[in-house]
């Protein structure tokens, strides 16, 4: 199957097939090569990239700038204090602007349908860098990640039938990204949390079919013994961005769910390994030997962030395709 992206917009997995992602994912994995061998492109030369930040970036942002910058792109940094973004100047209106002045868009901020609204009217790809709803770039980033420390020698070279286990806030952008991706791509996927922040129900109504179609279990459990057997345990920091009011409440519900090194041992495995979207708060969703020893594989998710924002850039601006 040919599979080509050029002008694509990422704002969920939803909207993209089984086929792109694994092409993605296989892009990204050249890419990482190049990166390692030390080969120079300047294929996003005479392009540029608008980064809209309404809330604070590490990985997000420096993914995003060093992807485009080192290949010869400017990427152009707009924080809310930058511009008049649904403030003085509606969303739509921004968006049209941007549109004309620039290659693509990258947004993260607090809602879905600020970035849908971009995608809408901009005329330009637009990437979802983070919203309150949805992560897609982080879930593609956990999936290479995965890929990279689980699959063997003689696999297909993917993670299906695998167990990622996600411990913690269910409702999270991060936990609803890896459920839409896992079920797309056939690996198992149980999020484990109290009942009162199970994942929305809409959301897992809508993954249904999906994991039927690839043969993946997207499970919710409030049971921290449902880790038994999973490759991979993943956690979050307990309070999200725009929620620090509920700090208290979350602390409460979520510290029997931290992942330490008893709950890891609960897998049975010594092979599992842990994984983090970051930053980390230790000594609360996670503590200091788990995320820092050896099972951790929390800063090869920082790093694939990168690789997989230039692959989706590349895929989405350059044109490039493949045949799956």
């Amino acid at each position: 199957m040919s599979v080509t992206l050029k002008g694509r917009s990422l704002l969920t997995w939803l909207d993209y097939s089984v086929e792109e992602i694994r092409f993605l994912l296989d892009l990204a994995r050249k890419v990482k090569a190049e990166n390692a061998a030390g080969t120079v492109h300047q294929r996003f030369s005479g392009k540029t990239l608008a980064l809209i930040f309404e809330k604070r970036s590490t990985r997000t942002r420096c993914a995003f700038e060093t992807a485009f910058g080192e290949e010869g792109g400017h990427p152009v940094f707009l924080s809310t204090a930058d511009i008049q973004l649904g403030a003085k100047e509606s969303i739509e209106d921004t968006a049209r602007v941007l549109g004309r002045m620039f290659s693509a868009i990258q947004y993260r901020g607090f809602k879905q349908e600020t970035v849908e609204a971009l995608a809408k009217y901009s005329g330009v790809p637009v990437y979802n860098g983070l919203t309150d709803q949805f992560h897609p770039t982080q879930a593609l980033a956990d999936m290479m990640t995965l890929e990279e420390n689980i699959v063997s020698v003689g696999d297909t070279g993917s993670a299906n039938g695998r167990t990622l286990c996600y411990v913690g806030d269910g409702r999270n952008n991060v936990a609803s990204s890896l459920m839409i991706i896992c079920a797309k791509l056939g690996v198992h996927c149980t999020v484990i949390t109290p009942p009162e922040l199970n994942p929305d129900a809409a959301l897992l109504e809508k993954c249904a079919p999906l994991a039927r179609a690839s043969g993946s279990n997207i499970t919710v459990s409030a049971d921290i013994a449902a880790v038994a057997g999973a490759d991979a345990i993943y956690t979050d920091v307990w309070t999200s961005m725009g929620e620090e009011d509920k700090k208290a409440e979350r602390v409460r519900l979520l510290s029997p769910y931290q992942v330490n090194q008893a709950l890891m041992n609960k897998t049975g495995r010594t092979d599992s390994i842990f994984l983090h979207c970051l930053p980390a708060v230790k000594g609360e969703e996670v503590t200091a030997d788990v995320i820092d020893g050896p099972q951790s594989r929390a800063w090869d998710q920082a790093e694939n962030r990168k690789h997989t924002i230039k692959a989706i850039m590349l895929a989405t601006l350059g044109g490039f395709h493949g045949n799956n």
